[in-house]
Formats: C-alpha cells, structure tokens, sequence
C-alpha cells in the first residue's frame, strides 16, 4: 500500500509542472499589473495564472470570458476571447467539418496576437483526450 501510495505521489509531483500555476496578485510583477490595468481598465476582477514563464489574467469584459497573457517586463502577447463553436468563420468551420468530423468541438476561442494577426483556437476531442487546433480565418493550420 505504501509503495502505490508513494507511485501515486510521483506521478502526481510529474504532472504539476503541466499545468498553469494559480497565484495571488502580490506574486505578479509590477510591470505586468500595470500593462494590464492598461488595456483593460474597465476590469476591476480577474485571476492570475502562470503560464512557463509568462503571466495570463483571466477575466470578463463585456459578458465575454478573456485571457491576456504577458510577459514579466508587461509586454502584451496576445488576448484570447472565448466564443461558441459556431461562431468560428465558416472557413474553419468547414475544415473542422472535413478534417475532424471524428471529433467533438468542445470549445472556441478568438486569439489576437501581439502584431495585431487573429487566429482561431478550437479544442477538439476524441476518445477522452483533447488538443487545440490554431486555424487562420481561410481555414488554414496557423503556427503557434
């Protein structure tokens, strides 16, 4: 028993660095606070997230679910905003369509970049597991 507890706990320890680190505002850098309070300063609530070495704020504007992810030194990456599926162009609805009809679109999002380029995000699943697929608005694979 000890020894599964222990293996459990090993896996458990593997597995942590995958996933984005909770923090509370004091762990956020000055500079990435004030990059955000720049361009959303009609957001008064939201949470932060560590992504690698970037910091993300989760919040709502507008009724709409949203991302900002940004770096320590407060340079803005990109804001990411949720969306129903349907609501993808109808270029990478239809690749979605062909190219995953085996699987199930469980969600959608619009990302704009840094350099003002929109992308689509959408998560696909299949068998249990999930991925996100970046298209372009043509339909065509974006790169990350």
């Amino acid at each position: 028993m000890k020894q599964v507890l222990m293996m459990a706990a090993f896996a458990l320890a593997l597995t942590a660095p995958a996933h984005a680190q909770m923090l509370k505002p004091a762990q956020v850098p000055a500079a990435v606070k004030a990059t955000f309070k720049a361009k959303f300063p009609a957001v008064t609530s939201n949470t932060w997230e560590k992504e690698g070495d970037k910091y993300e704020a989760g919040f709502k504007q507008n009724g709409v679910t949203m991302s900002a992810l940004i770096t320590p030194a407060g340079e803005l990456v990109e804001t990411e905003s949720d969306m129903s599926p349907a609501k993808l162009p109808a270029a990478v609805r239809t690749k979605l369509a062909s190219d995953y009809k085996a699987y199930k679109i469980n969600e959608a999002a619009t990302i704009v970049r840094a350099d003002g380029s929109t992308v689509y995000e959408a998560e696909v699943a299949r068998g249990g597991k999930a991925h996100d697929v970046l298209f372009n608005a043509d339909g065509s694979l974006a790169k990350k």
